[in-house]
């Protein structure tokens, strides 16, 4: 069966558009996950908006992903968190979803300064916890339950969830892929060219 073309007027009417936040609403979504966000909510979600990087590559970011070359800091992004039998313990580390995903990001001076927090007090967490504490050098992990294993996918989407309905944010079906295209749509309004913008 051949597939029928979509019409401009097919595309104009779909609902599934992606979704992204307005500058504003970040703004506040953000400033809502720093003042009543858990442990790791406001990096993980300024990481995330202020990168564009997948959630799954997010969740395996080690502290040696961190670098500097030339003064600039950049997030090394070459690998995504998989874990079919849904067990903290028994996730894998696979390849990015493309061959294009492999990349470096620069990063903007208040998400160095974040993530360099956030590395400071994993180390006197593995310090306090040497025995127990699971040291891959990931950079968002677990402080609770399973020290030092990579923070799993649906515990950043319910964290959103929380964090929407605290900022009164009326769009309640956005997710944290939703940061992605926001992070594009940004950039768009900032002058960033589609080539740059489809390299990310």
């Amino acid at each position: 069966m051949v597939k029928k073309k979509k019409t401009v007027e097919d595309l104009e009417n779909e609902t599934d558009l992606p979704k992204y936040m307005e500058k504003e609403e970040l703004a506040i979504f953000l400033k809502t996950a720093y003042k009543q966000g858990l442990h790791l909510d406001h990096p993980i979600f300024l990481t995330l908006a202020y990168t564009g990087i997948r959630i799954g590559e997010l969740c395996t970011l080690k502290e040696s992903d961190l670098q500097i070359k030339n003064g600039t800091y950049f997030l090394n992004i070459n690998k995504t968190y998989y874990n079919p039998k849904k067990n903290i313990k028994q996730y894998e580390l696979v390849t990015p979803k493309t061959k294009n995903s492999v990349r470096k990001i620069d990063l903007d001076e208040m998400v160095i300064k974040v993530l360099q927090e956030l590395m400071e007090f994993n180390a006197k967490v593995k310090e306090e916890f040497a025995d127990e504490y699971y040291d891959k050098g990931y950079m968002f992990v677990n402080t609770t339950t399973y020290l030092g294993y990579p923070i799993y996918p649906k515990v950043i989407e319910q964290r959103m969830k929380r964090l929407l309905k605290l900022a009164n944010l009326k769009n309640k079906t956005i997710s944290p892929h939703t940061l992605r295209h926001t992070h594009t749509s940004l950039l768009a309004e900032a002058g960033v060219s589609i080539e740059r913008i489809m390299s990310l």
